[in-house]
């Protein structure tokens, strides 16, 4: 060898690259290739359980540019938590004696798994174009996808992320799409799903009834589009997507709209609705800029948006009444798979798409359980025969204050994981087993939160069975082993109970955190709140949880930390009549508010005439006031979200039933005559003190007056939607003044940053108005974005308190007591 040449090879280095985060399943290693390529990189990448590891040989300047062109120009699915460099130690020893001369992928190596599960994505242009090109051997192909896009999450069975470890294993490619997997510069190199009509899965259709199905002739290629044929028909259709199956109808056929609800049991709560593009969902809705960026994200989400006044106001092009009563808004997503592109590409209305399944109950996944099941809601299936193996409802949110705001989240965002805050860097592998409804769990993981899709409510033994089957993939997926486990105080909450028995099964230490503590720790941790920051006056409003002193809260503002907290004030505590049940029968809620504030003889004696006597007199009024004189199921909650429900069904907005959590409180905030809300006087918001209970305990909210000023509005025929104002804004301004009246000492503000959570939160109306007056005296103000400020973001918050235990343990003493259980 010359000297020359041994020169230039002295100024050789060689580096091992480790990439941390999102990067498996998005096309990273055939990005790296290619930067590899560019660069002249000599080495190898390759797939294991702590991310991306990477080889590369090359002088020194171009590796640090090749680590840069890593992190600047990802793959827009991926997601860079972490790049470590350091010199390969013994250089070329992995090639043995000699120099690599090229830059390879290479198998994936097993070993435990730290890494993240790509979240599933929507079709991206290129493969939309291949599915709508003749020219395309994928034309017309329900399953088209690349590394760009595509299932992920869906149908993972393990990490790391390798066809072998996916539903798509029983797949074998041909030999064209083989060619595509094997070339590096071919858009589905190692894409895992990769597929076509030789090789991939393939959909069909079946009636219900299991008759044939008697269509015009079609060609494989005609079956999708033959289900927008049936739904321009009239008929439902079970459709097989991406991460379980929808229901699909009509949106602007009221008839089979309403057929849907009945057969569905599904009474009230609004449908989710996709468009074929956005010039039809505008036909209907407001769109933004930033609602518009949402709905054309990877993650393609139901977007609520406000509905134009005249938007298609005529039949035959009306929204059905029934896709959404008694709202201002609506659910709409866009195609998010080839299969949803092609079905609508005739359609030029919207159809309703809505969870496959029975009202409280999951949904299918399996071809199986839909034709068991939906056999009597649906007319036809749009079947597939790829296995889903991870079900995945569409996440919804909301645009607020030009930000997206989770209100659930689901397909295209779980698991994506969340950073924890500064100060978290040591935090223990933890497990938060999450609440009883709206449930998630989380895995507390390498300073970063593991959040489960949306699961649901756990009362349905279905939902909860699936809970426990998502438990345990998630922990072998990223081989998790948690140190302690961390549940709601709640007594009976099934997530709780499971917690239990897991700690005692493998004898863990369990921490109990207090319902709302919890929910006041999402909202810090969602905004990246430093452990050491210091407390924040956090305001939980909800329906209900367990409190510490045994009894249930609801409206509370807290005084917390991470891993303390102190309740500085509360809503007056009211009977719930029927204690779960008054939750279902707003005008129960009602009754008890004014049995408490002024007694039903004072009430009768001022307002016998108003209708809502006469209904209140067809109940079982004797029966009602014993057990309140008795004190028998009848406990007392501070709950702000059965003061929504009491103000809603005294206006006469769903009094009677409601037929899903918080459906009272939902559709009094879209009656608010909005002109009132914006123009009226504040002297005229209905009135709330702040009185002490029993004279020398806690500062309350106390609505006497509340009703006063609104019993005397129902006497004078006031429109409801100038009384829905009225209630928003006196109920803004109260809790603003309680906020003021917690954080000023000696006439000074001395704690500045404010935490709202909690479901009430969800009301915009409510959430605006006090974000803008604290916001106007000073205050800083954390809302919720990563996670619903519902109960689908309590693991979190859970965690984030179990670990901040754990890590200021030696610093100061921890209110969050851990519990060691075991068997002995």
């Amino acid at each position: 060898m010359s000297s020359q040449t041994r020169t230039e090879k002295n100024k050789l280095s060689a580096w091992t690259i480790r990439v941390r985060g999102t990067v498996q399943g998005v096309g990273f290693r055939p990005n790296v290739f290619r930067l590899a390529k560019e660069l002249g990189i000599k080495g190898h990448v390759l797939n294991d359980g702590e991310g991306v590891l990477i080889e590369a040989w090359c002088d020194e300047a171009n590796l640090k540019k090749f680590v840069e062109a890593i992190s600047e120009q990802s793959p827009k699915l991926a997601h860079i938590e972490k790049i470590e460099t350091s010199a390969l130690s013994g250089q070329w020893q992995t090639y043995g004696n000699g120099e690599p001369t090229d830059f390879v992928i290479t198998l994936t190596e097993a070993n435990p798994v730290t890494t993240n599960i790509p979240s599933d994505a929507a079709t991206c242009p290129e493969c939309l174009e291949d599915s709508f090109s003749p020219f395309s051997r994928r034309f017309r192909y329900p399953f088209t996808n690349c590394t760009n896009c595509g299932p992920r999450l869906s149908i993972i069975k393990s990490m790391p992320y390798d066809r072998v470890s996916t539903s798509m294993s029983s797949f074998k490619m041909c030999a064209d799409c083989q060619k595509e997997y094997d070339d590096p510069c071919d858009r589905r190199f190692h894409a895992q799903p990769n597929a076509c009509h030789a090789c991939g899965p393939k959909a069909w259709i079946e009636r219900a009834d299991g008759h044939a199905v008697c269509l015009e002739s079609m060609s494989q290629l005609d079956l999708v589009d033959a289900a927008a044929t049936l739904i321009q028909r009239g008929e439902i259709v079970a459709v097989k997507g991406i991460g379980g199956f929808h229901l699909a109808c009509d949106a602007t056929n009221e008839d089979v709209v309403a057929k849907l609800r009945a057969r569905k049991n599904r009474y009230g709560k609004p449908f989710a609705l996709m468009a074929r593009d956005l010039s039809i969902i505008e036909e209907y809705c407001q769109v933004s800029e930033k609602e518009l960026e949402q709905l054309n994200s990877h993650v393609a989400p139901i977007v609520v948006l406000e509905r134009k006044e005249n938007g298609s106001a005529d039949p035959p092009t009306a929204i059905a009444a029934s896709v959404a009563p008694a709202q201002k808004t609506l659910g709409f997503m866009l195609p998010y798979t080839p299969l949803h592109h092609l079905m609508l590409k005739r359609m030029k209305k919207p159809i309703v798409l809505t969870s496959g399944n029975i009202s409280h109950e999951p949904q299918c996944i399996s071809n199986e359980s839909a034709k068991s099941q939906l056999a009597q809601i649906a007319d036809y299936f749009l079947l597939h025969d790829r296995e889903i193996v991870n079900r995945l409802d569409d996440s919804v949110l909301r645009v607020v204050r030009n930000e997206p705001v989770y209100l659930r989240r689901a397909r295209g965002a779980a698991p994506t994981p969340i950073p924890l805050p500064p100060g978290f860097e040591n935090a223990p592998n933890l497990l938060a087993m999450g609440g009883e409804l709206k449930n998630t769990f989380c895995l507390l993981q390498d300073s970063k939160a593991i959040i489960s899709q949306h699961i649901g409510d756990l009362e349905d033994a279905r939902t909860y069975a699936d809970y426990q089957r998502n438990l345990e993939l998630y922990k072998q997926s990223f081989q998790h082993c948690e140190s302690g486990i961390v549940v709601d105080l709640h007594p009976e909450y099934l997530s709780s109970k499971l917690g239990r028995t897991r700690a005692l099964d493998l004898e863990l230490p369990l921490a109990e955190i207090q319902h709302h503590h919890a929910h006041i720790a999402s909202c810090m941790a969602d905004n990246n709140h430093s452990i050491d920051a210091g407390p924040v006056l956090g305001v939980a409003l909800d329906g209900l949880g367990f409190g510490s002193d045994g009894t249930f809260w609801g409206g509370e503002f807290l005084l917390a930390d991470y891993t303390s907290f102190e309740r500085l004030g509360t809503f007056k505590p009211v009977a719930l009549i029927g204690g779960h049940q008054a939750m279902y029968e707003p005008w129960r809620n009602t009754y008890a508010h004014i049995m408490a504030e002024m007694g039903w003889a004072a009430y009768k004696m001022n307002f016998e005439e108003l209708e809502l006597t006469t209904f209140f007199e067809s109940k079982p009024l004797p029966a009602f006031a014993s057990m309140l004189k008795s004190g028998v199921n009848v406990p007392l909650a501070s709950s702000c979200g059965r003061l929504f429900d009491a103000v809603a069904a005294a206006i006469g907005i769903c009094r009677e039933h409601a037929s899903y959590e918080g459906q009272a409180a939902i559709e009094l905030e879209a009656i608010v005559n909005t002109d009132v809300l914006l123009n009226e006087t504040e002297a005229l918001g209905y009135p709330f003190a702040v009185p002490r209970l029993g004279g020398k305990g806690l500062p309350y909210i106390e609505p006497l007056a509340v009703w006063q000023a609104l019993l005397g509005d129902l006497y004078l025929n006031t429109d409801a939607g100038i009384m829905a104002a009225r209630f928003h804004k006196g109920l803004a301004k109260a809790i603003v003044h309680m906020v003021q009246k917690l954080c000023t000492r000696n006439e000074e503000i001395w704690l500045k940053t404010v935490a709202l959570s909690g479901g009430v939160f969800q009301n915009k109306i409510l959430q605006d108005l006090i974000v803008d007056k604290l916001t106007g005296l000073g205050f800083e103000v954390l809302t919720h974005h990563q996670v619903p400020a519902n109960d689908g973001g309590l693991a979190l918050g859970q965690a984030v308190i179990g670990a901040a235990s754990h890590i200021q343990k030696n610093k100061e003493r921890s209110h969050v007591s851990w519990h060691t259980w075991s068997n002995s």
